[in-house]
């Protein structure tokens, strides 16, 4: 009877959503990164670059507890050993035990006299909400393309699907893994200042180039997934500057140049002062982090998420 039990479970093939929560505290960080990177010098990689995807993975560990904690933890290298099971999919993330959602409500008040340089118009908690999503996944796609391709040079075809930095201009596809997870920073940069209930204002062309994005993907957002937006805005109060793109772009951006990116050629391309030389006003992808003037300074130990 048993068996006749366990063939027909094993019949059945039942799918399971497995649900794990962990509170961990990092005792030493030396045998942590090191069992990281002996992880890492563990997996087979597959794609254009092996090698490539294995440096970044291993930069990750690198970055901090939470990048070693990633690679370590990993659906695919905690299901390894275990017999009669096929993954599915899954992810993970780890996050500091003081993060938190975002009250986009407490944060953004519908005050009458705005604190923000445009008299009259608020950054509503609707739109603070669909911004900081559409730049935290930004920031997920940059780094699944570090992570899946390394420094490898973007390459146009079906055969190659890049999340993200496909998307950036064409004088941009040739740079190496550091300039490409700072790229991605930048997206959870400004997510950040959402989340701390400040305007997400670009401090630098990089920052400017990842707020044009996420803009466009909210509108988009809005438009493919209605049904989806007003889900995830139901416990939010509505305001008649909900989801005011032309405001944002108006008071949020500064540099117009890096606006031009899309209509510089029918394939999206050659990006911000393109046919420039190098030292003339930081459009070079090796100046897109040097600060506008005025701007305040990035904490230069925050460190990547991933």
């Amino acid at each position: 009877m048993g068996d006749q039990q366990e063939e027909s479970q094993g019949d059945a093939a039942p799918e399971i959503e497995a649900v794990v929560t962990l509170q961990i505290r990092v005792t030493d960080w030396a045998a942590l990164r090191a069992a990281g990177h002996r992880a890492v010098r563990g997996i087979s990689f597959e794609g254009t670059d092996p090698e490539r995807q294995r440096a970044a993975m291993a930069a990750e560990v690198d970055d901090g507890p939470q990048g070693a904690l990633n690679v370590l933890l990993d659906p695919e290298q905690l299901l390894e050993g275990v017999p009669g099971v096929e993954l599915l999919g899954g992810a993970l993330t780890t996050r500091p035990a003081d993060s938190f959602e975002p009250d986009f409500a407490e944060l953004f008040p519908l005050d009458p006299v705005p604190s923000g340089p445009g008299e009259g118009w608020l950054l509503t908690p609707r739109t603070a909400c669909l911004l900081y999503e559409q730049l935290s996944a930004l920031a997920d796609a940059g780094y699944d393309d570090v992570e899946e391709y390394g420094g490898a040079p973007v390459v146009s075809g079906e055969e190659h699907e890049w999340a993200l930095l496909g998307r950036l201009p064409r004088i941009t596809w040739h740079q190496d893994v550091d300039w490409r997870r700072a790229m991605t920073r930048s997206f959870d940069d400004l997510a950040e200042d959402l989340a701390g209930g400040l305007w997400p204002q670009p401090r630098c062309p990089a920052e400017e180039l990842a707020l044009h994005l996420a803009l466009t993907d909210a509108a988009a957002a809005l438009e493919d997934e209605p049904d989806h937006i007003a889900e995830l805005m139901v416990a939010l109060p509505a305001h008649p500057f909900d989801y005011d793109w032309g405001g944002c772009h108006e008071l949020l951006l500064q540099d117009g140049d890096l606006l031009l990116v899309d209509a510089l050629g029918a394939d999206g391309v050659e990006g911000p002062g393109a046919d420039r030389e190098p030292g003339d006003g930081g459009r070079w992808p090796s100046a897109w982090f040097v600060r506008f003037d005025g701007a305040d300074p990035r904490d230069p130990d925050r460190g990547f998420r991933r």
